[in-house]
């Protein structure tokens, strides 16, 4: 007896011969966890405590609990200064003196804040920082990145001599040059006026920074001389290759510079108390101290609480840029 079976259709293939069939692409979620096990598999192997080591319990545990323990310190460290001059701001003076280390009020007295801003009048101090810190900021910028720009990417025939005088000047204390720097601005050269009560008198000596002319450089030594001979092949000039190519390659730096510039400025108390005697143009750092035994001590404690608010609010905005180690996006996309 003959059984027959009944075979279905064959299987047509899809894959051309001589033709190799297409690899499935990771998608963009896998690449990045790929990323991200690479890089924790490469941080583990460099760290203190082995992968091997890793694996056993106790190690494990034990070192998890100081990480813990740690960041909570390093919490209470950083924020717990923010977090007590906040509710201070809105509190009673009374209470302040009877709890003085206490984090939760009974009660919030916010008119506190108004009578810092209006009835002591502050937003003028408020102002004249503002104005202090955004020409500090400019002069220091100006000069850092031209100066680095000239020394790392034109080298001129001296460059290593200027390099090395600036390097020497990190060495000077800033006390020893305080008199001769307060003799050039009360008879600046060329000028028939002094500059004392003027802006021009914290402007300028803010950009003889020779920390940020060090740092600028060492950031463009690293920039690819590559691109800088592509830009010069495609005929562009000092000025344009400074403009178009470096300055968008070098924004990390940039940001760095400015949180320095910025937060220098604002905090700044002893050249603007020589320099800045007029209470009309003094800034926050110097006016507030001289109100302290004028007003009540919730007030003035809410009136430091405004003034901490544009450091915060920069470093949040520039914390990227600090953070990031390289910026070469700009110029070399273009």
């Amino acid at each position: 007896m003959t059984t027959t079976s009944k075979a279905g259709p064959p299987e047509t293939s899809t894959t051309v011969p001589g033709v190799r069939a297409p690899v499935p692409q990771p998608t963009t979620r896998q690449t990045r966890r790929a990323d991200r096990r690479a890089k924790a598999e490469e941080s583990s192997s460099r760290g203190i405590i082995s992968p091997s080591e890793w694996l056993r319990p106790g190690v494990k545990t034990s070192t998890r609990t100081v990480q813990i323990v740690l960041l909570v310190i390093l919490a209470i460290a950083g924020i717990g200064p923010l977090l007590w001059l906040a509710r201070s701001a809105v509190t009673p003076t009374q209470e302040i003196l009877q709890h003085p280390m206490g984090f939760f009020s009974n009660g919030f007295d916010w008119s506190t804040l108004n009578a810092a801003w209006n009835t002591l009048g502050i937003w003028v101090q408020f102002l004249n920082t503002i104005w202090v810190s955004g020409g500090e900021w400019i002069v220091e910028i100006i000069v850092a990145t031209t100066a680095g720009y000239a020394l790392s990417v034109l080298q001129p025939r001296y460059g290593k001599v200027l390099y090395s005088m600036v390097l020497t000047t990190l060495f000077i204390p800033i006390v020893v040059i305080l008199v001769p720097l307060y003799l050039v601005i009360l008879h600046p050269p060329l000028l028939n006026q002094s500059l004392i009560n003027t802006w021009w008198a914290v402007w300028l000596p803010a950009g003889a920074s020779a920390f940020n002319v060090v740092l600028v450089k060492r950031f463009f030594d690293n920039l690819p001389r590559e691109v800088f001979e592509a830009a010069r092949t495609d005929g562009a000039g000092p000025f344009r290759l400074f403009w178009s190519v470096v300055l968008p390659m070098s924004r990390p730096i940039l940001g760095v510079v400015s949180i320095f510039a910025i937060i220098n400025a604002w905090k700044d108390y002893l050249w603007p108390l020589i320099v800045l005697q007029n209470p009309a143009v003094q800034p926050l750092s110097v006016r507030l101290p001289s109100l302290q035994d004028q007003i009540q001590l919730n007030v003035y404690l809410a009136a430091l609480a405004i003034a901490t608010i544009v450091p915060i609010v920069i470093f949040l905005l520039f914390q990227r840029f600090f953070l990031r180690g390289a910026g070469l996006g700009g110029a070399v996309k273009g």
